[in-house]
């Protein structure tokens, strides 16, 4: 097969292939506390439904790295992207707990499989390039995030019923991939020579690159997941409203992440993760444990500032590790980094309901002093 020869349309495309990615994710943001107050469902209960979002990631990503060898970045991510919009919609409709829970599960599974892809993908264009363009993609998915959240948190204002306001985000998703498939770089830009075999156990730089991986997502989910509940429930923010901490969250992550390249050009990879988990660690004490709807948001806000460029410079050094395929590299890694990301946040509404919601925060906050501790993993 031949490799497409313009680099430009792919990265383009890729950006755009993020971009429905965020919007179909952040669309379940304003939907947790909606679902929660429908079915009546307590801290731990809903920790459990998240938990099922992060054993479908779990299970599948795994298994990407094999599928992105054989069939290529190209065909997966757009497979699983068409297979996470269309279970979005879903996710609205589930008249109970168990409903919920198994739609959950095949979010996190299309969600997981597609995030492997699509980043496979962006390692292969960033590689064919003169310039990092890492942060910027990921930038892209930040905007999209802002963007999804706000437009259904809009349309719920507006009084449009959560299954409408969803399957316009679904169409919006399923017309993106359709039209940018044909621009993204094909397989043979998956395999670049070095082995491969689909998924190993991580170990050595993978491993450690995972953990820090592990402890930057579990952070991003808490946001997502849990950022909604505590402004709604604790803060006082209107239920409607909920979302917005996630919107601050996206907008100050994608603000970073347009500039984070030439940034980490000019300061390098060591010296953002540092700086960045120190800004994301005070932002969740402030969110956690000053009393105020508007410190909550300013802390999300700090955190999304403090989290922006980590994963894009971890999945850089994961993508360009010697002797390992980007597919298996990524694999691995997010399999360790996303389980933060899909099951953390489970972990965290157990947490909750014996401490409350607001240590269990500010302890997320803490962990980020560990990536401080082992930035070095990502030098080179």
């Amino acid at each position: 097969m031949t490799t497409n020869r313009d680099p430009h349309a792919a990265r383009r495309a890729i950006r755009l292939v993020f971009l429905a990615n965020a919007i179909t994710f952040a669309a379940w943001a304003p939907l947790v506390p909606l679902v929660r107050a429908e079915l009546l469902l307590s801290e731990a209960t809903l920790g459990l439904v998240l938990l099922a979002l992060g054993a479908g990631g779990i299970l599948a990503m795994p298994l990407t790295g094999g599928l992105v060898i054989r069939f290529g970045s190209r065909a997966t991510c757009t497979a699983a992207g068409i297979g996470f919009a269309l279970v979005l919609p879903f996710l609205a409709l589930a008249p109970n707990v168990w409903l919920l829970g198994a739609t959950v599960f095949l979010f996190g599974a299309t969600g997981g499989m597609m995030d492997v892809s699509m980043n496979a993908q962006a390692v292969a264009v960033e590689a064919r390039g003169s310039r990092p363009v890492m942060s910027s993609i990921h930038g892209v998915w930040s905007l999209g995030g802002l963007l999804g959240v706000a437009a259904v948190a809009a349309m719920l204002r507006a009084g449009l019923p959560p299954l409408g306001a969803v399957l316009l985000v679904s169409a919006a998703a399923l017309l993106l991939l359709l039209t940018q498939f044909r621009a993204l770089l094909d397989s043979s830009s998956d395999r670049p020579g070095e082995a491969g075999h689909g998924f190993a156990l991580p170990r050595g730089p993978v491993l450690g690159i995972g953990v820090l991986a592990l402890l930057a997502f579990l952070a991003e989910g808490s946001v997502l997941d849990w950022g909604g509940i505590l402004l709604s429930e604790s803060r006082g923010v209107d239920l409607t409203l909920a979302g917005a901490g996630y919107a601050a969250f996206s907008l100050a992550m994608a603000a970073a992440r347009l500039t984070g390249d030439s940034m980490t050009k000019r300061f390098g990879a060591v010296a953002m993760l540092r700086a960045g988990a120190v800004l994301a660690a005070a932002g969740f004490v402030a969110a956690a444990l000053l009393p105020w709807g508007w410190t909550a948001m300013a802390g999300f806000l700090l955190v999304g500032f403090g989290l922006a460029n980590i994963v894009p410079l971890l999945i850089s050094a994961a993508g360009r590790l010697p002797g390992v395929a980007p597919g298996t590299a990524l694999a691995a890694v997010a399999t360790l980094g996303y389980s933060g990301l899909l099951a953390g946040p489970a972990a965290i509404g157990f947490v909750a309901e014996a401490v409350g919601l607001e240590l269990a925060l500010a302890g997320v906050g803490a962990l980020m002093l560990l990536v401080v501790a082992r930035a070095g993993l990502a030098r080179g």
